[in-house]
């Protein structure tokens, strides 16, 4: 049974969520603006924002004798106390777990990566709770931090905090959350990797401002997440947007989903280099290599490539057709080869995007690792101050 969030933000309506999430991404801002990009009145602005300043979330700016339109009196700027709370966020990949603690805006205060030596569950858990442990302690926060964000591939349940299934941790109906909980002492929020990813976007990055906008992350998995309307797409069964696994090659090769011809399956680093070993004949054959030939413009190996931006191309353009986004941010370890896809995406999704929405702006953002820890982190912000984000 999953321990529920401590209560100790004071959201008691939505109104309160949109105050709070207005000032965290646009301040500082002042009641008069909240009011106007919101749609609340000036006084449900001030009732709302009342009970987080007497908590210490937010705080009041002098405001140089400013006074807001119509009004006889300053117009303070509310702005976030960033320091009031800190959280943990980890990503989980293969072959590391990467730490982060930010505070309330998420800038990361501090950052750790440690070696996984192992997939297993139990493994998995020590070594997480340990990291965590390392970087509160270090930063001497753990006083201030109560909730920790876990981001990993694959089909997550949020609501339970249960990895249904990660293909690289091979993991089936993991309680994840649930263990960290009891290992770590912390509140866990458990979340998609690429959906964590896109949550700090929406808030901190590419995506502050747009009502829309698809993350599309390429590298050892082809992942992409969906916000409409102000709100990431989970779909009923949490799996929206997963273009990764649309098929664009009928009899292609087969993917770890089941399917055949899935742009992951054309698409992922580990899929580009067996073609390139089969093309080349070289088993041995590294990425880096394969990547340092292909630019030295070996024909064959940019083939390789080439096929790989034409499988991303008609993924993306069927994402923009059916949601029909202001703009896709393409990133991913794969992103540090771009441009060798870069050529074929471009003028497959312009063939392939229909009508208006081949204006879709593909905006290229190469992150670390550390960036999906923040988005794990930011995820935790989001669990304890926006209501119903679970």
């Amino acid at each position: 049974m999953r321990r529920s969030a401590p209560a100790r933000a004071p959201i008691t309506s939505p109104a309160a969520a949109t105050v709070f999430t207005t000032v965290l991404t646009e301040g500082p801002v002042s009641r008069v603006d909240v009011a106007r990009r919101t749609g609340l009145s000036s006084a449900a602005v001030t009732k709302a924002a009342r009970p987080f300043i007497e908590a210490g979330y937010l705080e009041e700016l002098a405001s140089g004798g400013r006074t807001a339109p119509g009004a006889g009196r300053p117009a303070n700027p509310l702005a976030i106390r960033p320091d009031r709370e800190y959280f943990a966020g980890v990503k989980i990949t293969g072959d590391d777990l990467i730490g982060v603690v930010t505070d309330l805006r998420a800038d990361v205060r501090a950052s750790a990566r440690h070696a996984l030596t192992g997939h297993d569950v139990d493994h998995v858990v020590r070594a997480l709770a340990d990291l965590v442990g390392e970087l509160l302690d270090a930063g001497n926060l753990r006083e201030r931090a109560h909730c920790l964000g876990v981001a990993v591939s694959g089909d997550v349940d949020r609501a339970s905090g249960v990895v249904r299934y990660s293909p690289f941790l091979g993991w089936r109906d993991v309680p994840l959350a649930e263990l960290l909980d009891d290992a770590t002492g912390l509140t866990t929020t458990l979340e998609n990797d690429v959906k964590a990813l896109a949550v700090a976007e929406q808030w901190f990055g590419e995506g502050v401002g747009a009502s829309s906008f698809a993350l599309v992350t390429v590298g050892t998995g082809i992942g992409s997440a969906l916000v409409v309307n102000g709100a990431l797409v989970r779909g009923a069964h949490g799996v929206a947007g997963e273009i990764g696994h649309v098929p664009v090659l009928d009899g292609g090769p087969s993917c770890h989903c089941g399917g055949r011809g899935c742009v992951e399956a054309i698409a992922s680093t580990e899929a580009i280099l067996t073609r390139a070993r089969l093309v080349t004949g070289e088993a041995s054959l590294s990425m880096d290599d394969a990547v340092t030939r292909a630019r030295g413009g070996d024909e064959p190996l940019r083939e390789v490539f080439a096929a790989a931006g034409h499988a991303i191309g008609l993924g993306l353009a069927a994402l923009v057709n059916l949601f029909g986004p202001e703009r896709v941010v393409v990133s991913g370890e794969g992103v540090a080869t771009y441009d060798l896809f870069e050529e074929r995406i471009r003028r497959t999704f312009a063939a392939q995007a229909f009508g208006s929405a081949a204006r879709c702006g593909l905006v290229i953002r190469p992150l670390p690792f550390e960036e999906w820890a923040r988005g794990a982190a930011a995820v935790a912000v989001q669990s304890l101050f926006v209501s119903g984000s679970g």
